[in-house]
């Protein structure tokens, strides 16, 4: 399981919904970006439907999710 408390560009506010972890400064919790990824969307679809979202965001946190298999 990935420790998001590590990943810079993600935040978790309890009673915020529903205590899932998002992009911080959103409210796009950070599992869409993985559901859309895996039903085929490009990077560039998933920030033109999530406009709160930034490149830099998304970035960080694939990177963190490929350090943390890799590390597994």
């Amino acid at each position: 399981m990935l420790d998001w408390n590590e990943c810079a560009a993600v935040e978790r506010i309890p009673g915020k919904v529903g205590g899932e972890w998002l992009f911080k400064g959103t409210r796009v919790p950070v599992k869409a970006l993985f559901e859309n990824l895996e039903d085929g969307a490009r990077i560039d679809d998933f920030l033109a439907w999530f406009p709160g979202v930034s490149r830099e965001q998304v970035e960080a946190v694939l990177r963190h999710a490929e350090r943390s298999l890799s590390a597994a």
